[in-house]
């Protein structure tokens, strides 16, 4: 058992506040933008697709924006869309927190269409890059989120439970830790051994990104306490698995729908 004993704040100069949070985000997209590039490069040599490798820096302003946005947006609506209704200056408030995954995965779909069609590059293309770079940052996140001691898991016996004194003396389940794992770690492996095939198909690591996604994040939320102001869906499913098993339906149609046009 460990109590948890990590400050949110990695240096205070008073004027400025480093938080653990920012620097996921940005170590995420800076790590995420030099793997990404290196993707490009290796599915350019091995296709005929035409596409400047300097236009994938000005995808990431897209990105940015688009998970700023998505991800706030997805947290109203999803997630406490009655006190946003009610205090709709709030929804500025960034730096309270309140952010969405599946909010950010919209957003980066419609920026990422957004920019395909300017450049006049197939949007699958570009959605694949994201895809195997996104599990950089979907595990510094989770660490983020394990040291702010927020989206905390179920009381547990096991031993490697965690007690975050700022929620309460139960031991828990590290639930961010095992996303950390699935979401980061695994998922990384598994679509860069898929994109990094001589005989790799456009499209395949987006459908098989929004599948094990929805797979590996239905798994971390049976270990997952349920957001308060939300509880269980029907008393059995929290928001979180709703949404992540729409991921996977999404998923199977768009592998369905390349498969029938002998794309993959």
């Amino acid at each position: 058992m460990y109590t948890h004993n990590l400050d949110p704040i990695l240096l205070d100069f008073g004027f400025i506040v480093i938080r653990w949070y920012s620097l996921a985000y940005i170590f995420g997209i800076l790590i995420g933008w030099w793997f990404g590039k290196k993707i490009v490069s290796h599915i350019l040599s091995h296709s005929n697709l035409k596409f400047k490798l300097g236009d994938f820096d000005d995808l990431i302003t897209y990105l940015i924006i688009s998970i700023i946005i998505g991800g706030r947006l997805g947290y109203v609506i999803f997630y406490n869309f009655e006190y946003y209704f009610l205090n709709p200056i709030d929804i500025f408030k960034v730096w309270e927190g309140g952010m969405s995954f599946h909010g950010a995965l919209i957003g980066i779909i419609i920026g990422t269409y957004i920019f395909s069609f300017k450049k006049k590059t197939p949007t699958f293309f570009m959605l694949d890059i994201i895809a195997c770079v996104s599990p950089i940052g979907i595990f510094f996140g989770r660490i983020a989120n394990f040291i702010n001691s927020e989206l905390i898991g179920k009381v547990t016996n096991v031993s490697w439970s965690v007690i975050f004194p700022l929620v309460d003396m139960n031991p828990r389940h590290p639930s961010q830790l095992y996303e950390a794992l699935l979401e980061g770690i695994i998922l990384f492996l598994i679509l860069n051994k898929l994109v990094f095939k001589n005989k790799y198909k456009i499209g395949t690591c987006s459908y098989f990104f929004l599948i094990l996604y929805g797979v590996f994040r239905i798994i971390s939320e049976v270990f997952r306490e349920p957001d308060k102001q939300i509880g269980y869906l029907f008393n059995l499913y929290s928001m979180g698995t709703v949404l992540s098993f729409i991921m996977i339906l999404s998923g199977l149609i768009i592998m369905f729908i390349l498969r029938k046009k002998n794309e993959i």
